[in-house]
């Protein structure tokens, strides 16, 4: 921790970690030096001091018959560097509208879209007869807004003033009214983080102010807990009225989960603006688009009626036309035009918990900035200490957190679109504007495409790039969970390596991760992976009075989940000698560190955890019941909470009851776990569902697998040769035509 980081120190960890039968150890350097820290003799990463430890840290390894394992960066997420430049680091799709008029005299600039990072390049450019009027008005239409708990709150209307949030523990209504009727189309919410509440309001609208009709109840997409590189823009049911209201009721609230992570907080109404507009969009673009992990209700013919679509003969390209200042040497002959200016931009992540190396995240679709992160900090493993011993100690290249956010373009990926797909993105650009072109159900075809495509990408070059370097070094690869944060299907990367992780938490409901778990196990089963690792025993707030005796029972419910070697999580380096407890990573971890009171006494716990995962990996996982887990981009494993209502007769009675209970959410009950840590009472614990099928267990599998899949002796059969008795295909689920067929070939020599 803050290069913190003596010789001494790693001697006593590393003897204390061999003495206690522990074989190895993952290692990770975060955050940089800081003066709070009293330590008067840091070693920044990549300094000739930095590497002199490490080097020791390999040689004690070497002596005391150890494992090392070294992340992909500095910190631990996910893979950037200060060597990665803008135009190597993750990418996405920008744009600017400007909306002109044949009879406009003037010339056309086109503002650049967002820059971030220094960096910018252009795509294309694209104009469209105009769908929409009150852009082209010359006066701004400004509604007088008021809100039943009486706070005058005008900033709401408009963006630009951060600095004002509009809060209410209870019900009430903010009212929007017009000078004269307004044709509301599309509305965008801009909230802080983790704020849920703004994107369940219930829209509604009036010519009198008196009487209000309900238009639309808002719905939250699903989203994971890095949720907030985005606004939320819904498509709304055109609808001409003076007055609107949003209407906030904390009934119905859900309680919270991995892939609702803003649901688990107090259901507090936090809003710092909802911005109307007489554009058609596609429904959550933001979403559709692979701008942030989320999944959203398809975009319908009530929302967007195909006269408000774009028609794509109507759609002309441009970029021909536009110098590099932005200069567009182009005038309609008539009608009124908006015309796209589109490129790309650095993402602007980092691996945020690193040092001295903390940098852009590289570009996880291009292979030469893979390989430049991978060279310029795993690989100087190799080159900055003494020669043979890395190649001796090092045995494990590792990805910890996928917590880089979302990348939806890059140099290439328009080429790759088209390999992939059959077809063209490029004249379709502007769907990842959010304009729909044609009809809704197109639109929605060609962003599924785009999401598709992605998260092939995610594993065929990202993670299939550093396997081939990991292979080049003798490596074994470890990497954990990419979803809920990049968009893509969280199963398919752990094909590539060769121990899917996942991790779990330690009386931290809001932070535990069951879904992260089911990923890996799951992957690792239809994969055939034999060994299921998981970031163990995390704690979001400790309190020192952890021990063996009350967390065990955690980790066996895990192993009987799936898992079958455990990381336990974590020890901080000590590099006083004199100075007890020593470091910490913050408030997070176990602290299963030497001068943890009980360190000495837990080698009876370490043994017991090396006995449980020898046994289970000498087994082979048996499950009836194969759960698919759709088509729908990002796409994870389903939990077992998701599937009573499809498999109410195994669940039983006394389960389905309790689940519609729990859905309900009555009265929105809070808790305390851990100390300090507020949050909803009625999420679906994972401790409540270790047996959820009484006695039969199920895996979940994608399309990956669906596709090879066979037949033998009444059960269907994976490539890794893993058999299952029933498939199920849950509720409604996106399915393409290879997959209807794929299932309708099995369905015949078996149970579906």
């Amino acid at each position: 921790m803050h290069g913190a980081v003596s010789k001494e120190g790693i001697t006593a960890d590393l003897e204390g970690i061999q003495k206690n039968g522990i074989g190895g150890v993952y290692l990770a350097c975060i955050y940089d030096t800081v003066a709070r820290i009293p330590f008067d003799k840091p070693a920044r990463q990549l300094s000739p001091e930095w590497w002199g430890m490490v080097n020791h840290a390999m040689k004690e390894c070497k002596r005391l018959g150890l494992k090392m394992a070294f992340h992909v960066s500095d910190g631990f997420a996910l893979a950037g560097g200060p060597w990665i430049k803008p135009e190597q680091s993750m990418q996405k799709l920008v744009w600017t509208k400007t909306y002109i008029k044949a009879s406009d005299e003037a010339g056309i600039q086109l503002e650049q879209p967002e820059t971030k990072e220094g960096f910018y390049k252009d795509v294309a450019v694209y104009a469209y007869p105009a769908n929409s009027s009150n852009a082209f008005s010359e006066t701004v239409t400004i509604p007088s807004v008021t809100t039943s708990t009486g706070e005058k709150a005008p900033y709401l209307a408009f963006p630009g003033d951060d600095s004002k949030t509009f809060r209410s523990d209870s019900s009430c209504w903010i009212q929007y009214k017009y000078p004269k009727a307004f044709t509301l189309r599309s509305l965008t919410t801009h909230t802080g983080a983790r704020q849920y509440q703004a994107q369940r309001l219930v829209v509604q609208s009036s010519n009198d102010g008196i009487v209000f009709n309900t238009v639309i109840k808002l719905t939250p997409p699903r989203h994971g807990w890095q949720n907030d590189d985005e606004d939320n823009t819904f498509s709304i049911p055109p609808t001409t009225a003076k007055y609107f209201r949003f209407v906030f009721d904390k009934d119905a609230t859900e309680a919270g989960s991995e892939d609702l992570d803003a649901a688990k907080w107090k259901p507090t109404l936090k809003v710092m603006g909802i911005y109307l507009s007489d554009e058609p969009v596609i429904n959550q673009y933001q979403a559709k688009n692979a701008s942030v992990w989320r999944v959203a209700e398809n975009t319908t013919d009530q929302m967007v009626p195909s006269a408000d679509a774009v028609p794509f003969k109507n759609i002309i390209n441009l970029s021909h036309k536009m110098d590099k200042e932005g200069n567009l040497k182009w005038k309609p002959a008539s009608g009124e035009w908006v015309i796209v200016r589109m490129g790309h931009t650095s993402t602007g992540h980092t691996n945020a918990t690193g040092g001295a190396a903390k940098g852009l995240e590289c570009d996880k679709f291009d292979p030469a900035a893979i390989k430049l992160q991978f060279d310029s900090w795993y690989g100087k493993a190799f080159e900055k200490t003494d020669p043979g011993l890395a190649k001796e100690v090092l045995k494990i290249f590792y990805i910890d957190s996928w917590e880089a956010g979302s990348q939806n373009w890059n140099k290439t990926f328009a080429a790759e679109f088209k390999k992939r797909r059959g077809y063209d993105l490029m004249p379709y650009l502007l769907v990842m504007t959010g304009t729909p072109i044609n009809d809704a159900a197109t639109s929605e075809k060609i962003l599924h495409d785009v999401r598709e495509t992605l998260a092939e990408l995610v594993n065929d070059v990202f993670y299939v790039t550093l396997r081939k370097l990991a292979d080049q070094k003798s490596l074994s690869f470890t990497a954990e969970n990419v979803a809920p944060t990049m968009v893509s299907d969280g199963l398919l990367h752990f094909k590539t390596v060769d121990f899917p992780t996942g991790e779990f938490w330690l009386k931290s409901p809001t932070h535990d991760k069951p879904n992260d778990m089911f990923d890996a196990i799951s992957a690792a089963h239809i994969y055939g992976k034999n060994i299921v690792q998981a970031e163990s025993y995390t704690n979001l707030r400790m309190e020192w009075n952890e021990h063996p005796g009350n967390i065990k029972v955690v980790g066996d419910r895990n192993f009987a989940m799936g898992m079958n070697k455990p990381i336990v999580h974590v020890m901080t380096h000590n590099p006083w000698i004199d100075r007890k407890p020593g470091m910490t990573l913050g408030s997070i971890g176990l602290f299963y560190q030497r001068d943890q009171t009980w360190f000495s006494q837990s080698k009876a716990w370490v043994e017991y955890m090396a006995r449980v995962s020898a046994l289970l990996q000498q087994g082979k996982p048996a499950a009836d019941v194969a759960v698919f887990i759709g088509e729908e981009v990002p796409r994870r494993s389903i939990l077992p909470d998701r599937l009573v209502g499809t498999l109410p007769g195994i669940f039983g009675k006394e389960r389905v009851a309790s689940e519609k209970l729990r859905l309900e959410n009555k009265g929105q009950p809070q808790r305390v776990i851990p100390v300090g840590v507020g949050h909803s009472a009625n999420m679906a614990d994972p401790e409540d569902w270790t047996d959820a099928l009484r006695g039969y267990k199920y895996d979940c599998f994608n399309r990956d697998v669906l596709l090879n899949a066979k037949v033998a002796n009444g059960e269907v059969v994976f490539p890794s040769g893993a058999s299952y008795k029933i498939l199920v295909f849950p509720g409604k689920i996106l399915m393409n035509p290879n997959s209807n067929l794929m299932s309708a070939e099995v369905a015949k020599r078996s149970w579906i």
